[in-house]
């Protein structure tokens, strides 16, 4: 597997991090009304048995999607249920029963986060398109809650021996403290292929 890159391109990684947490962080402003920022603090490659170990075995809520279209692959967004509830009150606002200190999710809830899951992914991946100037269509999202360290070997258990591209990010709302982070597990051949088609 050539993974062999123009020097001049790398730029093209933090372009696609910027891109895919900025669109991420606009279309969450526009549905749950709160100021939003996604900063992405780190890029890295990792190898996957190293993620399940960074992932940990914490229960969060997974969000995971397949892009059906180069650079095929999957995208795994990871947050804890108290990010999951603020982002779901401030969606849901006055129009139905939420309620920040129980345990478990209203319906309402949980068709505010499963939608909320539907802006992320499909954002991340709009801004990942604009940069490669292609489009990547992918699968609809699907939820899971447990060890995020499960997530990733249901994900990708049988690429023992490649890197994922983990982007290290932060989504910022003013009212409160929600974290999120993004694993992306592509092709990364066909991501190098791709990224050698761009003129820098």
């Amino acid at each position: 597997m050539s993974l062999m890159i123009d020097i001049r391109k790398l730029g093209l990684f933090n372009q696609m991090a910027k891109e895919g947490g900025n669109t991420v962080a606009n279309h969450l402003s526009q549905m749950t009304g709160m100021e939003t920022e996604m900063e992405i603090t780190k890029i890295n490659f990792i190898d996957i048995p190293d993620i399940k170990t960074h992932v940990g075995d914490e229960k969060q809520i997974g969000i995971s999607i397949e892009m059906v279209e180069k650079p095929h692959g999957h995208i795994l967004f990871l947050f804890n249920a108290a990010s999951a509830k603020d982002l779901a009150t401030g969606m849901i606002g006055d129009m139905g029963e939420t309620d920040p200190n129980a345990d478990g999710f209203t319906d309402m809830e949980r068709s505010a986060i499963q939608e909320i899951g539907n802006i992320m992914t499909s954002g991340f991946i709009d801004g990942w398109a604009n940069v490669l100037d292609t489009t990547i269509d992918i699968s609809t999202p699907n939820f899971t809650f447990g060890p995020g360290s499960g997530m990733v070997d249901q994900l990708v258990g049988d690429r023992d021996n490649e890197m994922a591209l983990m982007f290290d990010s932060r989504v910022h709302a003013l009212e409160s403290n929600i974290n999120v982070k993004v694993y992306t597990f592509p092709e990364l051949e066909e991501l190098v292929d791709l990224m050698q088609e761009i003129e820098v």
